[in-house]
């Protein structure tokens, strides 16, 4: 009885651990679909809109292009948007104390960059950029 109590206790301490991993494959959002009707400068717009709304700072970095950055207390990121009437992507650029290491960065990245996406989304769909 004493033995399966110890397999059982060892086996609830390392689910435990798994459960806490801290690190998790880079997401980068690849060429997701605008609905038709948008221009580019309203693509824009909404990306730009996002950003304000989820608190990243947004800044044009050339056509099609927004650099944006995010700091939560001691953590950033570093991300680029390229963006057309069609489409946009957002891609991994830097971080500082996001254990970025061997393409996995902390679990906080991925959850913000899908925020801003999922928001930029409700932005095209609502026609809060036109």
């Amino acid at each position: 009885m004493k033995k399966i109590v110890q397999i059982l206790a060892a086996i609830a301490v390392a689910g435990a651990l798994a459960g806490c991993a801290r690190t998790a494959p880079v997401q980068n959002i690849n060429n997701a679909p605008v609905s038709a009707g948008h221009t580019q400068a309203q693509v824009r717009a909404a990306i730009l809109k996002a950003g304000q709304q989820r608190k990243w700072v947004m800044n044009d970095a050339g056509p099609g292009v927004i650099k944006g950055r995010l700091k939560s207390r001691d953590h950033s990121a570093e991300i680029r948007i390229t963006y057309s009437a069609n489409s946009y992507s957002i891609t991994y650029e830097n971080s500082q104390n996001l254990k970025a290491n061997g393409g996995k960065i902390h679990k906080n990245y991925n959850r913000w960059v899908n925020n801003l996406d999922k928001q930029i989304q409700l932005n095209l769909s609502a026609g809060a950029a036109l």
